[in-house]
Order: structure tokens, then C-alpha cells, then sequence
């Protein structure tokens, strides 16, 4: 099998034809395998196999240097740069990330990982190349067609083209991002890619000018002449416009017609080269290629015989088949059976966040026909496809354009429609200056529906939504809730329908949490803009402030201090901008306040909290100690695994409050 026996890409460059066809069938069924056991990134893999091959076999990595737009299409790119036996452990904690990752390999010169950004990288590496005098090193930028719609990609192509960087840009043409990709150059792209006219006519000019003697005043009228031809059937006008020069399309699953397109590319230096790749996404697995909302794009835990997610209640399908390694297979003994402890308490009864949010949304829109929903290319992910389906006139997908997708949403406001912006924590990082700017100080009525917000896991640095808090509640004017429960959010929601005079940002952690009525839910669901009082008890030590998830490990931690006779106040905020008065006057009178966060513990809601406490006409002001992430990038690892390293779990908080407390009565 020649997978086991590949450690780099030098290993490519011995294998015949036939070898290279067995090989990307091998790393198929390796994929579907892997990502079957730890969820992944499936779909975009599947469909970049021979493509990785080819520009593994042109390009000599890491002299060459290979930036992936987005990094979730790089798990082939992996498996050739020797990390095979990584998969094992991917995208969980301590093992290896789910896009490139500079401490990983030298093969990963970039951690890319949120779309449209290889452009600028490579502007950037291609002028540096330059300027130290490195010009044998290539810089390619794997692309695709979705993140091609992001405007940085566009700012970078003007770049590119002005200063002539030499640079060869693969666009991985699938018609997809997550979902069918939003863009009129799309729109040509697919018109081109279905056409049986393109190649036939292409093919014919190119032969008739290779064939024909002619002088060079003759032969450069009829290039002129074949350009404009060719304009009737390919996009170079677009791109050359730019000063970027075009070739294309080329099948990205034929591995002789890349190397060629390619080789032939690298040869060109007189500035940026486009070669235009088209790829199926999922190809090779039928259920990537028959899911027609997005090929599998993106998933969970599921089986490989079938695609489909594992039976409710199961924790883990069995161990998937590992490609087998003659040289180093050894029998090994099998463990007895160790009996399992039975139980010590029923599961709570969670609910996803996002469905939740779906049926709240879907519900509120059919009794309110201004409500429109906005989405920056994930309809699926972020739960509006129901919304599209029911509401096709009042959704918009913009394509990967947060910044746009939040300055149109603006606009929509002042003509007097109810805009919802649903949108990743991660990715609305990206419009900030829109947030602030083109919503913030018109005072627009916009709704941001910030899912995936804090400890996010298994994609690691570039994707915990650690920063919304810190960055929004900057925002004057910006209303945010925090639910603590996805009970809680129907209720945020409808007070933010409520809300006319500024934004507000809904943010919510990825996956389920538990419902009212459960220990880690108490049965109270608020509504307006008050924060709830969930525990009194007489003579308490503290007050603890634990704002949206972690307010069931505050629960938990209450109960743990009190069995040790420290007795605490327990606040869930639900609403972290503008802060209860009547929290903060009840917290102010403890001699200790805790507050608990999942994001940023520099200016987040803690910041906001020990701000407000110095401000009231008080005698005293408590001590107050602030639990949030640190000041530094977090690695990729389950909510979990990384609240525990943080101290923000249950025994996290208690230990903080008994360490504190120890302080203050020294």
C-alpha cells in the first residue's frame, strides 16, 4: 500500500500514473476513516486529493511555500508532509489541529484558517522573497471559489497585479464554500465549467497557432484576435483586468493536466498567474457527494459505511481501520474487561443552542414580516436554513463578507426592517469597524446571533469566540445577552425584538446546554433586561457573577463551597451590557464578587463589573476577582478539557473563591 510508505513529498515523485490513482483512492478511504472517529472537515478533503498531489509533486515544500484558503482543506497536505499517524487525534487536545499549524511542520508556513486571506499572504511572502533575494522560492495560494467572493481576496488581486508579485494563485473551483458559493464571478465560473463548447473551442485556436507559420506581426494579431475569442467561453478578463494572468479550467482530478498547468505557471515571472482548478467537493464518497446542502462539508462523529451520525446515546462508533504498516505490525495482548462504575447521577437533559435559535427565529418571522435574516455563506451552520426555506425573500446569503453582510444589515435597519445577522463569534471579529461604525453609532436596531461564543474546541486558536464580549460591549449604545441555558434564549430574543433605539448581540456557545428545570438549570427563565437572583443563602462569603455557560459550572461550584461551610450568593446576569443595578447593588454588599466568564478576562464582562462596582455610592467596594481566559491564544481541545486547564469548571471557581477568600480574613 503506498500511503504507509509515504513520509514526505519527495515519495510522490517515484510513483507512476497508476501508483498516483491507487494512492488517492487509499487517501480517500483514510479520510472518511479518520474523520469518522474524531468529526472533521470531510467534504473539501475529499475533493482536494489530487490536487495536493499535484502541487506536492510540482512544488518542493517548504523551500516552496503552499498557504491554504482556507486551512480545512489541508488534511491530504498533512498526510503527505509524514503526519499520518496525527489522525488519530485530530482536533483533540494535544494531538493534531484541524487546519495548518506552524508548530505542527515546516510544511505549514501559514495558520490559515478563516477564508480569503491567502491572497494577502501571499502578496506579502512574494514581496518579501523579493526583497531578500529568494526569488527561486514560489509562493501558491489554494483558493477557493467561496472564499474568492471575501473582499480582502479582491484587495489583494488589485495588489498583486499592480506590483507584478510573482505569485501563482490555484482557484479550487468546487461552486461551494460551505454552501453553493454567492458571486456573480461564480455564476460565470459554473457557466464555464458546464460548458461542452469551452475546451473544444480553446483547444481549437491554441493548435491553429501552434501549426501555422507565420511572422510576428501576424502572429501577435491573431493572439489578439484568440484572446478575444477566448473571452466568449473563460473569466480572464476579470482577473486580467487586474493585471493577474488566467489559464483554465483544468479537471483538478486529472494529476498530468495539473502538473502541467502548473509547471507551466511557475514558469511564468512576469507577475501573478491564476490557475483556474475545477474540483468535486466529496468526490469519491457517495454520501459527501449526494448531501446537497453542503457535501459533507463539515462533521461530527459518523459512520463510514453510511455517513450517517451515530445512534442517540452513543458515544463513539467503533475504532475505524488504520492503513496497516507491514514493516512494523505486532500482535498485541487484549485488555480484560474493567467493569465501568455505574452512574452517580442522571444526565442532564440538554437542548442544541442553534435549534433553538432556529424554531425561535422561524417563529417570531412568520408574526413579523420585517424580520429578514443575513448570513455570511453558512446557512446550514448557523441554522437559517429553515429561515430560507420558509422565508426565500427575506434571506440573504452575501457570500464569505462578514464586513458586508453587517454594513447591508445597517441599511436594511434605516429602511426600517428588522435585520438578524447570524454569525460565528470568530467570524464577526472580521466586522468590527462595521459593528461600530456603519451600526453602532447610527443607533441601527440590528440583531447579532453570535453563535459558536467562547470555548469553542476541537479547531482551536482561530476559532474559540473569545473576543465578542470584549469587543462589543465596547460598542455604545450595544445591548448583549448571554443566556445561561438554551431555554434562556427564545426570552433573549424576544426582548431584543423589544429593543429599537441600538444593536444587540445574542451569543451562545457551540452545541447543547442544559434545559430549565435540571440541577444545572434551575426552572426560572427571565425576561426583559433583568439578571436573575438564583441562590441566597444566610450570611453568605461572596457573590459569584457567572455570565452565560458558566453558569452551570458556577451552580456546581456553589454546592461544593457550601459543603466546605462557604456559603455564596449566585447571580446569572443573562444581560452583560447594560449591567442590573439590583446585581450590582446585592454583589457590592459581600465582601467578595466572582466573576465568571468564557472569553477574554481582559476587558470582558468582569472589566465591565469591576467598573460598575467602583462607580456606586457605596461605602465599600468588594474585592472582586475576574475568571475568564487568559491574555494568550488558546490550542484546539474540548470546552471541557480547556474550561478545567483555565480553572473555569466547578472545582476551577471554587478553589478561586477559597483561595481568595483565605486572603482577604489573613
Amino acid at each position: 500500500m503506498h500511503l504507509a510508505k509515504l513520509t514526505s513529498p519527495a515519495d510522490l515523485r517515484a510513483l507512476s500514473p497508476s501508483q498516483l490513482d491507487e494512492l488517492c483512492a487509499e487517501i480517500r478511504d483514510f479520510v472518511v476513516q479518520a474523520v469518522s472517529q474524531t468529526g472533521g472537515h470531510l467534504g473539501s478533503n475529499l475533493g482536494a486529493v489530487e490536487l495536493s498531489v499535484a502541487l506536492h509533486r510540482v512544488f518542493e515544500s517548504p523551500r516552496d511555500v503552499i498557504i491554504w484558503d482556507t486551512g480545512h482543506q489541508a488534511y491530504v497536505h498533512k498526510l503527505i508532509t509524514g503526519r499520518r499517524d496525527g489522525f488519530e487525534k485530530l482536533r483533540q487536545r494535544h494531538g493534531l489541529s484541524g487546519y495548518p499549524s506552524t508548530s505542527e511542520s515546516p510544511h505549514d508556513v501559514v495558520e490559515n484558517s478563516h477564508a480569503s486571506t491567502s491572497l494577502s499572504w501571499a502578496s506579502g511572502l512574494a514581496t518579501g522573497f523579493q526583497l531578500t533575494g529568494h526569488e527561486h522560492r514560489r509562493v501558491v495560494a489554494v483558493i477557493g471559489d467561496g472564499s474568492m467572493t471575501g473582499g480582502m481576496a479582491f484587495e489583494a488581486l488589485n495588489n498583486l497585479g499592480h506590483y507584478a508579485q510573482r505569485a501563482l494563485i490555484v482557484l479550487n473551483d468546487n461552486g461551494r464554500s460551505y454552501a453553493p458559493t454567492v458571486s456573480r464571478l461564480s455564476t460565470v465560473m459554473s457557466r464555464l465549467r458546464q460548458s461542452p463548447h469551452y475546451v473544444q473551442g480553446r483547444r481549437a485556436v491554441d493548435h491553429l497557432l501552434e501549426r501555422v507559420p507565420l511572422g510576428d506581426g501576424v502572429r501577435r494579431s491573431l493572439d489578439s484576435a484568440a484572446a478575444a475569442m477566448r473571452e466568449m467561453w473563460e473569466p480572464p478578463a476579470f482577473f486580467e483586468t487586474l493585471g493577474v494572468r488566467y489559464v483554465g479550467p483544468v479537471d483538478g482530478h486529472d494529476i498530468s493536466a495539473m502538473e502541467s498547468a502548473f509547471r507551466d505557471a511557475a514558469a511564468y515571472a512576469d507577475g501573478p498567474i491564476v490557475v483556474h482548478v475545477v474540483t468535486q467537493k466529496g468526490r469519491g464518497y457517495a454520501p459527501a457527494e449526494h448531501d446537497t446542502e453542503k457535501h459533507l462539508h463539515d462533521i461530527g462523529l459518523f459512520d463510514p459505511a453510511t455517513g450517517s451520525a451515530p445512534a442517540p446515546g452513543t458515544d463513539k462508533l467503533p475504532p475505524a481501520p488504520t492503513v496497516p504498516d507491514e514493516a512494523v505490525r505486532r500482535a498485541e495482548p487484549t485488555a480484560p474487561a474493567v467493569p465501568t462504575e455505574p452512574a452517580r447521577q442522571a444526565e442532564p437533559v440538554l437542548r442544541d443552542y442553534t435549534a433553538v435559535f432556529t424554531e425561535t427565529l422561524v417563529a417570531a418571522a412568520r408574526r413579523d414580516r420585517s424580520i429578514v435574516a443575513i448570513t455570511a455563506a453558512m446557512p446550514g451552520s448557523t441554522g437559517l436554513l429553515p429561515f430560507q426555506r420558509e422565508f426565500p425573500d427575506r434571506f440573504y446569503d452575501v457570500g464569505i463578507a462578514e464586513q458586508h453582510a453587517l454594513t447591508s444589515a445597517a441599511g436594511m435597519a434605516r429602511a426600517d426592517l428588522r435585520p438578524v445577522v447570524a454569525v460565528y463569534s470568530t467570524f464577526l471579529a472580521r466586522a468590527f469597524d462595521q459593528a461600530l461604525y456603519d451600526i453602532g453609532l447610527h443607533r441601527l436596531p440590528v440583531i447579532l446571533c453570535v453563535d459558536r461564543a467562547g470555548v469553542t474546541g476541537p479547531d482551536g486558536a482561530s476559532h474559540h469566540g473569545l473576543y465578542d464580549i470584549a469587543m462589543f460591549t465596547r460598542i455604545p449604545g450595544m445591548t448583549v445577552f448571554a443566556p445561561s441555558g438554551p431555554d434562556e434564549l427564545p426570552a433573549a430574543f424576544a426582548q431584543a425584538l423589544e429593543i429599537t433605539d441600538g444593536p444587540v448581540a445574542i451569543r451562545w456557545p457551540r452545541g447543547k446546554g442544559p434545559v430549565s428545570g435540571t440541577v444545572q438549570q434551575p426552572d426560572v427563565v427571565t425576561s426583559g433586561m433583568r439578571a436573575e437572583a438564583r441562590q441566597h443563602r444566610s450570611g453568605p462569603d461572596a457573590c459569584i457573577l457567572a455570565a452565560g455557560q458558566t453558569f452551570s459550572a458556577a451552580i456546581e461550584a456553589a454546592e461544593l463551597l457550601s459543603a466546605d461551610g462557604v456559603e455564596v450568593s449566585l447571580w446569572d446576569p443573562r444581560v452583560l451590557k447594560p449591567l442590573d443595578r439590583a446585581m450590582l447593588l446585592d454583589a457590592a454588599a459581600h465582601p467578595l464578587v466572582v466573576t465568571v466568564e468564557d472569553g477574554v478576562r481582559v476587558g470582558g464582562f468582569g472589566s465591565l463589573v469591576n467598573d460598575a462596582l467602583q462607580q456606586l455610592d457605596s461605602p465599600s467596594v468588594p474585592r472582586v476577582v475576574q475568571l475568564g481566559t487568559p491574555d494568550a491564544y488558546l490550542p484546539h481541545g474540548t470546552a471541557a478539557e480547556l474550561h478545567a486547564e483555565l480553572g473555569l469548571d466547578a472545582k476551577g471557581i471554587a478553589a478561586a473563591v477559597t483561595k481568595t477568600l483565605a486572603r482577604i480574613t489573613a
